[in-house]
Formats: structure tokens, C-alpha cells, sequence
């Protein structure tokens, strides 16, 4: 099942700058460990903005909330998914 998930972060400015650095250390060492598995397909950056905009391939609804549930960052964060389907005109099939 492929989902998108828009992610946007907002950690508070009372959290201590190495707390958030370990955090942070976490969250990027999380997230290339689902990258390489192939659960995380794709990470976009959005322009301007402390979010970005990512593709999951998962078995259901329940593996993707523990995936994003277990985000380091996952207490600071807004998300949104929306889950995907193929578009019968789409040349490229998934």
C-alpha cells in the first residue's frame, strides 16, 4: 500500500539546541534505515518550510502508524496522510 505522508515539524524553542540535535542525529538515522528498506520510497523537502513530503510503501494502515509513530521527531510533528492508488492513466504501474 503506498501512502503520502506531509510532514511538518515544530520544535519548540524551549527545548534545549542539543536535545534537539540528538533528536534530530535519531530521526535521520530512522528515517535512511526505512529508506534502505524500501518502506520509505520517497523524502521531498518543501521549500521554505521545516517539512517535507514523503512516499511509504507498507502492508497496511497499522505498519504505517507504528513507522511514523516511531519518528524521534514524531512528538513535534503535523502530519497528513493520504493513502494512494494507481491512476488508470498513468503509463507506470507500481
Amino acid at each position: 500500500m503506498l501512502f503520502m505522508a506531509e510532514m511538518t515539524v515544530q520544535i519548540p524553542s524551549t527545548l534545549a539546541p542539543e536535545v534537539a540535535d540528538e533528536i534530530k542525529r535519531k530521526e535521520k538515522e530512522y528515517s535512511q534505515q526505512l529508506q534502505r528498506s524500501g518502506k520509505w520510497r520517497h523524502l521531498w523537502r518543501v521549500v521554505g518550510e521545516y517539512a517535507n513530503v514523503s512516499i511509504f510503501d507498507v502492508a497496511s494502515n497499522d505498519e504505517l502508524h507504528a513507522i511514523l509513530s516511531g519518528l524521534p521527531l514524531f512528538p513535534y510533528m503535523q502530519i497528513k496522510v493520504t493513502p494512494l492508488a494507481n491512476h488508470p492513466s498513468s503509463v507506470v504501474q507500481e
